[in-house]
């Protein structure tokens, strides 16, 4: 799908395009979602660029992601996708700088895209050119990965106060944590998924506030330089975040081996306790003719107490030695 947003007094306006119509001269900015190759040449021949294809935005060779041809800058960022959903996913973004006219050229349709497309309808400062446009998307996938790391944090102290919280060991026996180890994966998987994005973007404002062209104004360099910082630091947040998630990883693996070890522990008890009344029942079972209180009245009643206090005598000395 080919569409174009035409600055209005209002903000910014936008049309799909439909196969047979040309371009306006007057759009700033020209989206492709998921393009067809007629829409990809309408695009080429409009501007004189050449539109990356999807299989050249996946190359992580900085390269072929940031780079200048024929006048026109090439960024290409790797954004968060189903962040609602229990499998985010990462995706490629192409930006392509022409002059005052930015294109975007993309196989996914994330939320912070669609939040700024309803912002820029709304508000006519931030559609003044294509670098604005650019900073603005930029800015929205920003927050939308500050959103990410929040989610992420929240799960943490979740699981962490499930793993530790003392209510939770007062029942005894063994705590299925199956379903900590679950969440602590997934949270895995959307850090290094933040990570990732987080990466591309500090790469991709680098190359952007080295480019001096008259479409990055002065106010567009703060924003970029403002963006960094805030890339920084979130690269930093999201490495607390991963060792803080590799604690609790250790410690619920931790809490895992204390309750094995309870429940082998309880085991070696019970056999400590049933071995000697065992060896008396077995020795008191042997058929030789001339076995100890085998013809007593009171012969049964002796071997039972025998095992009995046999249970009882090393219960009671674990129990003072603390090993119970």
């Amino acid at each position: 799908m080919l569409s174009a947003f035409i600055p209005q007094p209002r903000g910014l306006e936008r049309r799909e395009i439909p196969e047979q119509e040309p371009l306006p001269q007057e759009s700033l900015w020209l989206d492709l979602l998921e393009p067809s190759v007629g829409e990809e040449k309408r695009v080429e021949e409009f501007l004189a660029i050449d539109v990356p294809t999807r299989e050249e935005m996946r190359e992580i060779e900085t390269s072929n992601r940031l780079y200048e041809e024929d006048g026109a800058l090439y960024m290409t960022a790797t954004v968060i996708t189903k962040l609602d959903t229990e499998l985010p996913e990462n995706a490629q973004i192409t930006f392509i700088l022409s002059g005052n006219r930015l294109v975007t050229n993309r196989y996914v349709d994330p939320l912070p895209v669609r939040r700024f497309v309803a912002y820029a309808e709304r508000h006519p400062e931030v559609c003044q050119s294509g670098a604005t446009i650019l900073v603005g998307l930029l800015e929205s996938i920003v927050n939308r990965i500050a959103d990410a790391l929040e989610r992420v944090g929240a799960d943490l102290d979740s699981i962490s106060a499930e793993v530790f919280a003392a209510h939770t060991r007062r029942g005894g026996g063994a705590r299925d944590f199956r379903e900590v180890l679950e969440r602590i994966g997934q949270c895995g998987d959307l850090v290094s998924k933040t990570r990732e994005a987080l990466a591309s973007l500090a790469r991709l404002l680098v190359f952007a506030q080295q480019q001096a062209r008259p479409a990055i104004t002065t106010e567009v360099q703060q924003r970029l330089r403002t963006l960094n910082r805030d890339v920084g630091q979130m690269s930093d947040h999201a490495a607390f975040l991963s060792n803080k998630m590799q604690f609790i990883l250790d410690a619920t693996l931790g809490m895992i081996n204390i309750d094995q070890n309870n429940i082998l522990k309880i085991f070696s008890v019970v056999t400590v306790f049933l071995l000697p009344p065992s060896l008396i029942g077995a020795v008191f079972g042997m058929n030789f003719v001339d076995l100890p209180w085998l013809r007593e009245p009171w012969g049964f009643w002796a071997a039972a107490g025998l095992m009995l206090a046999s249970a009882i005598l090393p219960f009671i000395y674990f129990k003072r030695r603390g090993w119970l």
